[in-house]
């Protein structure tokens, strides 16, 4: 088939093509803005998912430490917590019965109070007294004495402690 293209034909799809090549640069250059647009916000987007991994990373860090440290203090709160019940049931289950005490006396007077005899004897040394010379002191009162040790032993009954030994009770005048 044979067209016959005339003058005025060829002017108007010339001029079609130039609308269609100038629609076409418009479109390109959408195209590309948008492109642009598109690679910037990819950019942002990333920027902002690395600097989140890291933040998560270190805050990650941080956790991981203070979970340690938490560990920890959990782990000292239990041993101290066996610690004291461990004390309280020692306390409780320990009567008092029986048990004594030794305080020592300074010219009578109340020094210090120790656990044991031994313990006393022990400490006697720092207040330059020889436990070695130390002799009973049978009837003399305990301020005639520079230093004296004096055993006391729990009493339940009055609740309190007594002398452990006890001096020997003289009668009083007339009586029997």
């Amino acid at each position: 088939m044979i067209r016959i293209v005339t003058a005025g034909r060829l002017r108007r799809l010339e001029q079609e093509t130039g609308q269609a090549r100038t629609r076409a640069r418009d479109t390109q250059a959408q195209a590309d803005a948008a492109w642009g647009r598109h690679v910037r916000e990819l950019f942002a987007v990333t920027d902002r998912a690395e600097r989140a991994e890291a933040a998560t990373a270190e805050v990650g860090e941080i956790l991981a430490g203070a979970v340690a440290e938490l560990s920890a203090a959990q782990q000292e709160l239990l041993l101290k917590d066996i610690e004291i019940r461990q004390l309280r049931e020692q306390l409780e289950g320990d009567s008092m019965e029986g048990r004594s005490l030794t305080v020592l006396l300074h010219y009578g007077e109340p020094h210090t109070v120790y656990a044991s005899r031994e313990d006393a004897y022990a400490d006697t040394a720092t207040h330059r007294a020889d436990p070695d010379r130390w002799v009973p002191c049978g009837e003399r009162p305990a301020s005639a004495s520079m230093w004296r040790c004096e055993a006391f032993i729990y009493n339940a009954a009055s609740n309190g402690f007594r002398r452990a030994h006890m001096p020997d009770r003289k009668p009083i005048e007339g009586a029997a």
